[in-house]
């Protein structure tokens, strides 16, 4: 087991470090005001592709942060099964992925199994983000896309709010929050320096992150602990993108030879062994993620990985922390800051190597004091990080008890 274990290791970061592209320039912050422009049936997005064949009627909207970032999002509107005879009036549901994939993850499981079509075929107005950097969010007001230079903290600051107030003042209602992975910690972040709560009507954190010191990812305690990001971004490599045609397209080969489980090969050093996917969704999964992410956000996830706590990014420089932050050190976000009141909806795996059970139990801890009446926890043993979005049983374990929590909200 060790030898396969190293085995799938050294393949998986010969893969990452043989495809990231070398930029030459990194992005400078922006300035420019908050825009918003929608476009209906868009060729620019996923919804002719993905949503549309399904039966489900889609709308593309274009959302410009205050740095100037245009991202997609797309929406699949209340009651949007064509096929469905009343449409719903429920609440808008904000669909937050994680990083090195973009909204099209709650997509890859067929409609009746998809998180996303599940809600929208309960009467949910449904809206699937797609952050910065990802194939259908690669616009800027006047920078070159191909300058990245972002981390969890602009994440939290300009795409969380802008996604937020844009679904709001489209809506005209409070949003429920759905994140995976990264996306459960964008929220908390945010909550935790009292952002976004006014127009948040509860939260999912599927796979939280809040911690990471405690992570048995393989993979990132390899790039975390020998600094790979850090020398890499020293060299002017400042994109991860593992998305290379020619090793998708080996890798798709090699996925439907019937002795290799590429749930294992491509999974189990990132996320730990997931549990219950099937090998057919691998295609699919290949013809659309993962997707590239800045080198910077990688750097601030290994220095969350290093140091155990949560904290803006570190610039490795007292002066430049001073500049940024008014203070030597980068600021802690204060998970003890998400307000008690708030319903939320936690789940976590037994075997998740990204979101460890040891770091889920410190994020518990700081929610001790929450309204026990409006939190739900749900612990399933055998799942791991991708299983969230892609096992086919995460419908009945996961989405059938989120959408009934949902459910007694109103």
């Amino acid at each position: 087991m060790k030898l396969l274990n190293t085995i799938i290791l050294t393949y998986t970061i010969l893969l990452i470090l043989s495809t990231p592209n070398f930029l030459s320039l990194k992005a400078q912050e922006n300035g420019t005001g908050t825009a918003t422009m929608p476009v209906q049936s868009s060729e620019g997005g996923f919804c002719k592709s993905m949503v549309e064949t399904n039966g489900y009627e889609c709308e593309d909207h274009n959302v410009t942060t205050k740095d100037g970032y245009i991202l997609n999002v797309v929406r699949i509107p209340m009651g949007g099964c064509r096929d469905c005879r009343t449409r719903g009036n429920k609440s808008p549901v904000l669909l937050q992925h994680g990083v090195f994939v973009d909204g099209r993850s709650w997509l890859l499981l067929p409609p009746k199994q998809s998180l996303a079509f599940n809600l929208a075929d309960n009467g949910y107005d449904v809206w699937l983000v797609n952050s910065r950097g990802t194939e259908y969010s690669e616009g800027h007001t006047s920078l070159k896309f191909d300058d990245p230079n972002w981390s969890l903290d602009e994440l939290v600051a300009y795409d969380l709010p802008a996604t937020f107030q844009y679904v709001y003042d489209q809506t005209g209602q409070k949003l429920h929050f759905v994140g995976h992975s990264l996306g459960t910690l964008m929220v908390m972040a945010a909550m935790s320096r009292d952002q976004l709560v006014n127009m948040l009507e509860s939260v999912a954190l599927l796979s939280p992150v809040a911690y990471m010191g405690h992570t048995t990812s393989l993979l990132s305690r390899v790039i975390a602990d020998n600094f790979i990001a850090e020398t890499l971004d020293s060299l002017g490599f400042y994109k991860f993108d593992m998305r290379n045609v020619i090793i998708i397209e080996i890798l798709k080969v090699i996925c439907r030879i019937p002795s290799v489980d590429c749930t294992t090969l491509l999974f189990t050093p990132y996320t730990g062994q997931n549990c219950c996917m099937k090998p057919s969704i691998m295609d699919i999964f290949l013809d659309h993620e993962p997707q590239p992410a800045a080198m910077k956000i990688v750097i601030h996830m290994c220095q969350l990985i290093r140091g155990g706590n949560t904290t803006m990014f570190d610039y490795n420089d007292s002066g430049t922390n001073l500049k940024h932050y008014g203070q030597p050190t980068p600021p802690a976000y204060n998970m003890i800051g998400i307000p008690k009141d708030l319903p939320i909806f936690l789940s976590h795996g037994g075997a998740d190597a990204l979101s460890d059970v040891d770091d889920v139990k410190l994020l518990l801890d700081r929610l001790q004091g929450h309204d026990p009446d409006k939190i739900v926890v749900q612990f399933i043993e055998r799942f791991a990080h991708a299983d969230y979005v892609m096992s086919g049983n995460a419908k009945e374990h996961v989405y059938d008890p989120f959408i009934a929590f949902l459910s007694r909200l109103h």
